[in-house]
């Protein structure tokens, strides 16, 4: 699989200085927490959840959570899981279905992950791990533990995606020590924690909140300062930090008459042509673009999603720039290794050698799984490439 796979050939080629890379479920680790992308969510009671699957990798998705916590309701737990082993073993069955997105299961409780990878039984390669929810080192030491007997049981490499969203997390008097212990528990099973996951809408429950769409995570104070120390404590360029995604975004349409003024101000949007507004409309909104950008800014990588129009939006502002990709790599030339200040090659700004060479290691390995676009291509062009006609 690969990001843009969806699109031709010859338009990712106009698109494109160095294509997106192709990857698979048995890729590094490193390549795929990058890749995860836009993950996209759905309740596991989805009665065509198979074709489901299949048709959200046509349109680009790569990575999915199959959800069996939050969204769907106790009563429905053991028709869930019926339903989840039925749907992962047709997919299995499939000849010519294509090559499915990277597939985790979010589960409710640690018993559930040996006993779904015994009744998946052969079909258990469709799985790239599990979700473990309101992590924290108590309650999330026991996941860890039954993933790593579930995957000596069933020879499969299985990954944990654990998702930091319990109030002890988010209270001020109890987060040092719980972000401590969260460090604990993951640095134990660092091999298989692929990636960090942020549950911003359990953190803005605990005060009674709920953002606008005009506006992001980070404007709202309390949570904001919940992902700054997490990526203080977790998402470290030294060796010892994560992977960690971008919050869900929970909004799939909004108003035309709340959008369009949005929109037309956008500075993602600034000077494109008109005609493409319309369908903007439809599949973007400003504050989830100001959102993802403040994700990158903020050191966060990939986005929890809740609906396929978010996908595109992710996708084409985590491409490279052939701007970031001109520097990154001249700050990375072997003669550069001794450090030393030289301007970019665009003019415009300095590379300092030994400050930035973690922001371009990061930035390579980006464009490894997403690609670096063409120096006349923008965000719109990436975005509408991605977009079902």
């Amino acid at each position: 699989m690969r990001h843009f796979g969806h699109v031709t050939p010859e338009e990712r080629q106009r698109l494109f200085h160095q294509e997106p890379g192709v990857f698979t479920p048995d890729s590094p680790a490193r390549v795929l927490a990058a890749a995860l992308g836009a993950t996209l969510y759905s309740p596991a009671t989805r009665p065509a959840l198979a074709d489901d699957i299949v048709k959200q990798a046509a349109r680009g998705v790569v990575s999915m959570v199959l959800c069996l916590e939050d969204s769907i309701d106790d009563s429905e737990v053991v028709g869930a899981e019926e339903n989840l082993v039925r749907q992962l073993t047709d997919l299995a069955d499939r000849p010519g279905s294509g090559e499915p997105p990277l597939l985790f299961v979010r589960v409710r409780f640690p018993g559930q992950i040996p006993d779904l990878v015994r009744r998946l039984g052969p079909a258990v390669r469709m799985l790239s791990g599990f979700v473990m929810p309101k992590f924290t080192e108590e309650r999330g030491t026991p996941f860890l533990e039954a993933l790593a007997a579930a995957e000596a049981e069933s020879g499969r490499r299985l990954f944990a995606m654990p998702v930091l969203e319990s109030p002890e997390l988010l209270y001020r008097e109890s987060r040092v020590e719980t972000l401590e212990g969260i460090s604990r528990a993951v640095d134990k099973y660092r091999d298989r924690v692929l990636a960090l996951r942020l549950g911003v809408t359990d953190f803005c429950s605990s005060y009674g909140l709920r953002r606008a769409p005009d506006m992001t995570a980070y404007d709202v104070q309390v949570v904001a300062s919940v992902i700054a120390d997490v990526v203080n404590m977790l998402g470290r360029a030294d060796g010892s930090g994560f992977t960690v995604t971008g919050p869900v975004w929970e909004y799939f349409r909004v108003p035309e008459r709340m959008f369009k003024p949005q929109l037309r101000r956008s500075p993602f949007l600034e000077g494109e042509a008109e005609e493409l507004r319309e369908r903007l409309l439809e599949h973007a909104m400003d504050g989830l673009l100001r959102e993802i950008a403040l994700d990158q800014a903020n050191g966060l990588m990939g986005k929890t999603c809740i609906h396929p129009s978010h996908v595109p939006p992710v996708h084409a502002l985590s491409v490279v720039s052939h701007e970031e990709f001109s520097d990154a790599q001249d700050i990375l030339r072997p003669e550069r290794g001794g450090g030393g200040v030289l301007r970019s090659a665009y003019t415009n700004k300095m590379n300092e050698v030994k400050p930035h060479r973690a922001w371009a290691e990061r930035t390579l390995l980006r464009a490894e799984v997403f690609g670096v676009a063409r120096e006349d291509i923008g965000f719109v062009e990436l975005l509408t490439a991605g977009l079902p006609e």
